[in-house]
């Protein structure tokens, strides 16, 4: 599978001479999901920032099916190979999360490290899968219908009224974070929904058993389902470590920013300096 079905829009910032961290947004995130963590991470290293399929400016030029996992995450390992970067570090965010780890896993010689947040292996067994396909549908349907920004609005006010995101309406910032995630076109969504939904994904369940690679799990304190998820897949894995993060639920990296930066560069130092 070519690069060519794809144009991605991403950014390189940082200086080229330190070690590189490639980012992966989370549904609805875009290229700038992780701009207060970067900033605060400053030139200890270098990034690789970008949208992802069916998110902000990047295009997918072929089929509907280049919109899933398995073609996604071979079509990021072609541009990490016009970049020129043989390996790196990887942090991925939810859906970008599980992105992440499917690259992980069938990728290994390409990342030093990997921190997942909030993400999950998929489900494990086909019913699981089926049933969440018949809801991301539906929540396409919502989204699809989302034809004003009003009602865009909407539908992303009910979206973080999932118990998962814990208390996140309340931070100062929540509303600039909505307007950012207005950019995103709803019908592009309701594709990166179908095609790359959890419902679709492979389980990695059974393969994470496999894994070499040093993971750091990061969840928040007040999202239960990813507490116990991210717990089980510590237990399969012996490189993975869990960190509990206080004061955040979901979406780590906008609630509880310096704790989610203070994690992840003590977990990526270690290499660095070794």
């Amino acid at each position: 599978m070519s690069i060519k079905n794809y144009q991605f829009y991403y950014s390189l910032i940082g200086n080229p001479d330190k070690p590189l961290i490639v980012f992966l947004h989370g549904f609805m995130g875009n290229i700038d999901e992780f701009y207060e963590a970067i900033k605060l991470l400053s030139d200890e290293f270098y990034y690789l920032k970008l949208d992802l399929s069916g998110h902000g400016k990047t295009q997918v030029l072929g089929g509907d099916e280049y919109y899933n996992m398995v073609n996604t995450a071979h079509a990021l390992i072609n541009l990490l190979d016009e970049l020129k970067i043989p390996k790196c570090f990887l942090l991925g965010y939810s859906m970008g999360g599980r992105l992440a780890l499917y690259l992980t896993l069938h990728f290994p010689e390409r990342f030093h490290k990997v921190v997942l947040e909030s993400a999950s292996p998929g489900l494990p067994t086909e019913a699981e899968r089926l049933e969440r396909i018949k809801i991301d549908t539906q929540i396409g349907r919502k989204l699809t219908r989302s034809i004003k920004k009003s009602d865009f609005a909407t539908f992303l006010s009910n979206w973080y009224n999932q118990p998962i995101f814990g208390y996140i309406k309340n931070h100062p910032e929540y509303d600039r974070m909505i307007e950012s995630r207005l950019q995103n076109n709803p019908h592009e969504l309701d594709k990166s929904l179908r095609f790359m939904g959890t419902g679709c994904q492979p389980s990695l369940w059974e393969k994470l058993q496999e894994n070499k690679i040093h993971l750091l799990l990061l969840v928040g304190e007040y999202d239960k389902k990813f507490i116990s998820i991210n717990t089980e897949m510590s237990q399969l894995c012996e490189f993975a470590q869990l960190k509990i993060i206080s004061n955040a639920g979901h979406n780590i990296h906008f609630e509880n920013t310096l704790a989610f930066v203070e994690n992840i560069k003590d977990f990526l130092m270690q290499e660095v300096q070794n």
